[in-house]
């Protein structure tokens, strides 16, 4: 098997573009008839899913993996198990899953980026769901010591009350890129003189 493409996409660090990957050789090597279940690098593959946000497609590859592969290979299993943490929406043990295995060298950029990327996500899903939040739950959710969050949260434009321990959440702008279609312009002030008339 040839895997060239997959190590080139981990090396430049074109993560979004390894659940691709994997899923089109997987694809063509099942079709060629090569037996590759031993050999396949599912902990990648896995991580490519949860990397893109497919967890239904993580979930599927898992449940095709066989038995001996999944006791074989413990980086399977780790990577799985954050899966199964953003299946069931626990957000702090996503980031005890990540912490929790000594991944290879292999997947440690990937892991890394995840870990970064899902922080940024967990950030701004604070941002937009609460007005206030204590210091203690918004490290849980970004998977931080609270002295680490209480920083993090500084940099981003969020006030911390010392005393109560709780954080006020600095809204953010959401930018609307809309362009003007003059079309879209023209088929407006059309409409506008046919109800004036």
């Amino acid at each position: 098997m040839d895997f060239g493409e997959l190590k080139e996409a981990l090396a430049s660090q074109a993560y979004d573009q390894i659940a691709d990957i994997c899923d089109h050789l997987m694809l063509q090597v099942a079709a060629e008839g090569v037996a590759f279940q031993e050999e396949w690098p599912y902990a990648v593959h896995l991580l490519g899913h949860i990397y893109a946000d497919d967890i239904n497609s993580a979930r599927f590859l898992w449940k095709s993996i066989s038995s001996s592969v999944k006791e074989g290979q413990p980086e399977v299993v780790a990577a799985w198990t954050i899966g199964q943490h953003l299946w069931a929406r626990d957000y702090a043990a996503v980031h005890e899953a990540i912490r929790g295995f000594d991944w290879s060298q292999e997947v440690r950029g990937l892991v890394a980026s995840f870990a970064e990327q899902y922080t940024k996500r967990m950030f701004r899903l604070l941002s937009s769901a609460y007005s206030t939040i204590s210091l203690q739950d918004a490290a849980l959710f970004l998977g931080m010591s609270e002295d680490n969050a209480a920083n993090y949260v500084l940099q981003q434009g969020w006030d911390v009350d010392p005393t109560s321990r709780m954080l006020t959440v600095k809204q953010q702008q959401a930018v609307m890129d809309q362009k003007l279609d003059p079309s879209k312009l023209q088929r407006l002030t059309e409409y506008v003189i046919q109800l004036e008339h």
